[in-house]
């Protein structure tokens, strides 16, 4: 079974209506830069929390969890698990702490605290983040569309990327948040469309689907073990503490939609609903992974040799699914690409004007037509770059990986500055820098190949985390005994 026209059609008129759809907020975005950047706070506490669920789910979560637990078991969910006390830290300290300080940027918390040396350092640290995750999504985004459709990987990470790019800048954070909305909607329908059609597709009924998955294990949430070197449940947990920690704590492109609310009370509704959100939509992906287990083995004829892991959910989209359905779980893949992707572009717009053009340009800052300008042109060079980094990624082996392990190492000097800050109402800045320059060399020990770290490299977050923070608390406290 091939594609079919009416497919294309679905495809097509999803691209062009989120195009369009996005496009239509220009009038609004361009009155000014709290209108690109936060929406003047007008934005629905469910649109609020359909967007940071958007922001949870990209192109990789769509492939890779059923890819995950289609190889191996339920071990991914434990992160989910994780997810309601982030939501609720996020209620009760972050949401009102950004809002109380009024800015845009998560990075002014920063500079109150260390001064603009730490606001800057961390900046550059997160745009550094964000082009590589631009370009990691296009990547992956086109890998699966290319496999489903046929079409050339560089010109799908090309057009996808100007696609993106072009409602982003038209329509600004009101274009994202909307469209994630929509995006999120779109992906939760065919996700339940498809384990609906492996569940109901067993040859001996639902019932084969469980005996099948419970006699193979699938519904194990991995070891108990306490070692280090494996992503058992104490691995997995934690490490899903601390990703969602820095996530709802320190991630620009949720702190940007903390201030698009109306109200700290409407940002908190929508938070707690977008967080809570991705735990059973997550389910429905890692269940859909087992299915295909027990679809397939139960009918092993279906499957040819060479496709397992990530490449047999996008196999079953185009050759499992009713024709006009897989049109809808392909534009499904597609939203959650795009979604993540227009984030990114705004938030390192918004970071750039905030922290670099805002504080050290000495023009007239109040000109809104220079202010546009600024954001344009720098959601535009994040874009091309992105793009530029998705199609070099092709071309050499391990690139991917390298950029991951060094954007935790980023990351990880962030989460550990904005805890100790957190924590110190006047951490000192010379235990500050100390701490980061340890806390980074451990990252790097710990995620760079070359070393042979024993420990699993999803730890790296945690291990760097902590000692920054340690080490800046405890260098604090003895200078202020002295």
């Amino acid at each position: 079974m091939e594609i079919s026209a009416l497919d294309y059609v679905v495809f097509a008129l999803f691209v062009a209506g989120v195009v369009i759809f996005g496009c239509s907020f220009f009038r609004k975005s361009k009155s000014g830069a709290s209108a690109f950047t936060r929406a003047d706070g007008s934005i629905p506490a469910w649109v609020v929390g359909m967007s940071i669920f958007a922001t949870f789910v990209s192109s990789i979560s769509f492939l890779g969890l059923p890819g995950g637990s289609y190889s191996g078991n339920w071990n991914q969910l434990i992160f989910s698990f994780t997810i309601p006390i982030a939501t609720i830290l996020a209620a009760k300290v972050f949401i009102p702490l950004y809002r109380g300080i009024g800015s845009v940027s998560a990075y002014q918390f920063l500079e109150d605290r260390y001064g603009y040396w730490a606001r800057c350092y961390v900046a550059i640290c997160y745009l550094l983040t964000q082009v590589c995750r631009v370009g990691s999504i296009l990547l992956l985004l086109a890998i699966p569309i290319s496999a489903m459709f046929g079409w050339d990987i560089s010109a799908i990470i090309i057009a996808t990327g100007l696609i993106t790019l072009f409602f982003s800048v038209l329509g600004g954070i009101s274009a994202v948040v909307w469209t994630d909305a929509v995006q999120g909607i779109v992906l939760i329908v065919g996700a339940l469309a498809c384990a609906a059609i492996l569940t109901f597709g067993m040859p001996e009924g639902p019932g084969q689907l469980f005996r099948i998955a419970a006699a193979d294990h699938k519904f194990s949430l991995g070891s108990l073990s306490l070692t280090l070197r494996e992503p058992t449940v104490w691995v997995i947990l934690i490490y899903g503490m601390f990703i969602n920690l820095q996530n709802y704590g320190i991630d620009q492109n949720y702190i940007q939609r903390y201030m698009t609310a109306s109200s700290t009370r409407e940002a908190v509704k929508g938070t707690i609903f977008g967080g809570l959100l991705y735990i059973p939509v997550s389910l429905v992906f890692v269940y859909i992974g087992t299915a295909l287990y027990s679809y397939y083995t139960a009918q092993p004829e279906l499957l040819p040799p060479g496709i397992s892991g990530d490449k047999v959910f996008p196999y079953f989209i185009v050759h499992g699914l009713p024709t006009g359905l897989t049109g809808l779980v392909i534009a499904s893949l597609f939203s959650a690409g795009i979604s993540t992707v227009s984030t990114s572009i705004n938030s390192s717009a918004t970071i750039v004007f905030t922290d670099f053009y805002s504080k050290l340009s000495k023009s007239d800052r109040g000109e809104k037509d220079k202010q546009m300008r600024v954001l344009y042109l720098s959601s535009a060079a994040v874009g091309a770059m992105g793009i530029l980094i998705g199609l070099a990624m092709q071309r050499i082996d391990g690139v991917l990986d390298a950029w991951w392990k060094l954007s935790s190492i980023f990351s990880g000097g962030m989460l550990g500055l904005f805890l100790l800050a957190l924590v110190c109402k006047n951490p000192d800045r010379t235990a500050a820098v100390i701490g980061v320059i340890l806390g980074l060399l451990l990252i790097a020990w710990m995620s760079l190949p070359v070393f042979k770290s024993p420990i699993h490299t999803y730890l790296t977050i945690v291990f760097g985390t902590t000692t920054i923070f340690l080490v800046g608390f405890l260098l604090t406290s003895l200078k202020k005994e002295k």
